[in-house]
């Protein structure tokens, strides 16, 4: 419901409780009869997770497992798989990452330890700027 349905039915609540006291005696009794003989005639409805928990249990007491039950279990391992590969993808990508730094680090280092690096880039502040950085 949007908005504006949501005031129009509290507008005609209210207008309906504010003449409630003003109707009579008959018409009162025949709406609490109508009332009882609509929730008599209400369906009774079980939530799906309660049917299928007793069915697990059931099955859990050495009962028979029945096809809403055996259900229950494939969607479980159709979220958890999907999330497991996403897990091990991630713990991929993390490592892989950090298996990139770990060799730029290293060949920064090698030039500098092999004296390969030119004279100018031992001059340029943001070289200096940059291993104070990865030295952290």
């Amino acid at each position: 419901m949007n908005n504006k349905e949501l005031q129009f039915a509290y507008r005609v609540k209210r207008a309906l409780d504010a003449n409630l006291e003003h109707l009579p005696e008959s018409t009162t009794q025949s709406l609490a009869e109508a009332r009882r003989v609509a929730l008599a005639r209400k369906k009774t409805t079980a939530p799906v997770r309660v049917a299928a928990s007793q069915f697990a249990l059931a099955g859990a007491m050495g009962g028979n497992f029945t096809p809403s039950s055996s259900f229950s279990w494939l969607g479980r391992l159709g979220v958890a798989i999907p999330l497991l590969a996403g897990v091990m993808l991630f713990a991929g990508l993390y490592e892989h990452e950090h298996q990139q730094r770990i060799s730029a680090l290293a060949e920064i280092d090698a030039g500098v330890l092999s004296d390969e690096l030119p004279l100018s880039a031992y001059l340029d502040h943001g070289f200096n700027a940059y291993l104070a950085q990865q030295g952290e």
